[in-house]
């Protein structure tokens, strides 16, 4: 999985910047590659399985001694474990709600981290995305959530998973923005001229 190249991040914050003349609300968008380097899955599987399979198959047949059951077992959760850092397989072992949760976590760090509960007038938006988990967010801070409702995000949410569900991201963001744009300029219009927060997606390339 690649993030977006030079050319499309640049398109993305043309787009920003475009939205930005209409409405007072500052707007960071985040690309991750994933919210999490999920490591301890493979060896939390590992573990079940080499504690469970071995040792039940040796309940009902009694043909292994216990030094040799020890030995199966550790076998077991080496080569698992090894088979599991494949890429492509532990990742599908991961529950979608852990996945969510790691996402929707990083999404609330950047709010933060990218300065966008210090905006004058608490007009900072927060446009999410993590790949791997097919996962996006939209987070505003109080002083566009006191004008608009979730319920206008949630919409443009659903129609930019799909977006990363189908491998087309710089579409996705494209959309957003525009559409977000779109209500921000009528609820949160622009009074003067300012650009407290930089208009550049933000990459978090894939955690070890």
């Amino acid at each position: 999985m690649t993030l977006l190249t030079d050319k499309e991040q640049q398109q993305v914050a043309s787009a920003i910047s475009e939205v930005e003349r209409e409405t007072d609300a500052e707007l960071v968008t985040v690309l991750a590659d994933a919210s999490d380097g999920y490591a301890y899955i493979p060896l939390l599987w590992a573990g079940i399985v080499a504690l469970l399979i071995p040792g039940t198959i040796n309940y009902f047949t009694g043909s292994l001694s216990a030094d040799w059951l020890l030995v199966v077992q550790w076998a077991t959760f080496i080569v698992l474990c090894l088979l599991l850092q494949l890429p492509g397989v532990g990742h599908h072992l991961i529950p979608q709600q852990v996945r969510f949760w790691r996402a929707s976590n990083m999404a609330r760090r950047q709010f933060l981290e990218q300065y966008l509960h210090h905006t004058e007038g608490g007009v900072g938006m927060l446009i999410f995305v993590s790949e791997a988990e097919h996962y996006v967010e939209i987070l505003v801070d109080q002083g566009i959530s006191a004008r608009i409702g979730d319920e206008v995000w949630e919409g443009i949410v659903r129609t930019f998973t799909d977006r990363v569900r189908g491998g087309d991201t710089l579409k996705g963001f494209l959309e957003c923005i525009e559409s977000c744009g779109q209500h921000l300029k009528e609820q949160v219009p622009a009074t003067h001229e300012k650009n407290e927060l930089p208009n550049h997606l933000v990459l978090i390339p894939k955690r070890s």
